[in-house]
Parts: C-alpha cells; structure tokens; sequence
C-alpha cells in the first residue's frame, strides 16, 4: 500500500459525500421535468466535473491537467454503468422508489471508483526492488 493511501481513502469518502449530494440535489431538481434516467444522466455528467476537481486538489493533491480530465471520465464510466444497472434493478425490477435507489446504488460503486481514480490521478509506483537498485547504482557511482 502505498503512503498516505488511508489519508486518501477518507479524502476520497469526503469527496464522494460532496459529490453524491450534488449529484442527488440535481437528480431530484430535473426529475419532475423528465424522466429519471435522463435525470440520471444529467445530473451525473454534471457531478462529475465537480468531482475531477475535488478529487484532483483534495483528495490526491495533484496539478489538474487536461490529461487527467479527459481520462477521469473512464474512471466514472464504471460507475456510471455500476449505478444506471443498479438502479434499473432497483427501481424497475425490485420496485424500490426512484427517490432513494441512487444513493443505494452509488454507494456500491465507491470501491471500484476508488481503485479507477487512483490509477488515474496518480503516476504508478516505483516498485520497491527497482528502487533499492537505482539508490544502489547511485550510490556506487557516487562512491567510485
């Protein structure tokens, strides 16, 4: 596990919070006026682009880059089709109110954002091997 992966968990919760009550205050603003996938689709689309940037500056304390933004919709395209399945089963299939299946549904998609969002945001990791061997090499170099 990387350092600071805990601190990011609770940042990336935090985050998550903000993001699904924005998400949730848009859904239920356009669903009297449409359908609620569409209300669903929109409201989505729109959370996500808050989401980048709270997920950039906050969570990962990391530089937004155009980079980034444009491949952070593959990290919500899991949860996208996590939530739409999750409340189509929800609504339609098991009967529950279009009102509260999405905050059911988006809470199960929070692990797999998670792991997406950090590959993302993130450079990998240095394996540990590969690193002991360049300060080795360096090391030797500097005492040569």
């Amino acid at each position: 596990m990387r350092p600071g992966t805990a601190a990011q968990i609770v940042r990336f919760a935090l985050v998550g919070a903000v993001n699904t009550g924005t998400y949730y205050g848009l859904y239920l603003l356009f669903l009297p006026r449409v359908p609620y996938v569409v209300a669903h689709v929109m409201a989505f689309l729109l959370a996500m682009v808050g989401s980048f940037f709270l997920t950039s500056y906050f969570t990962y304390r990391t530089r937004p880059t155009w980079r980034k933004f444009l491949l952070f919709p593959l990290t919500n395209a899991a949860n996208f089709v996590i939530t739409t399945t999750g409340m189509y089963v929800l609504v339609d299939l098991l009967g529950l109110s279009s009102t509260w299946a999405p905050l059911i549904a988006a809470a199960t998609a929070i692990p797999v954002t998670f792991v997406l969002s950090r590959t993302i945001m993130l450079p990998p990791e240095t394996p540990k091997a590969a690193e002991s061997l360049s300060e080795s090499v360096a090391h030797t170099t500097e005492t040569a």
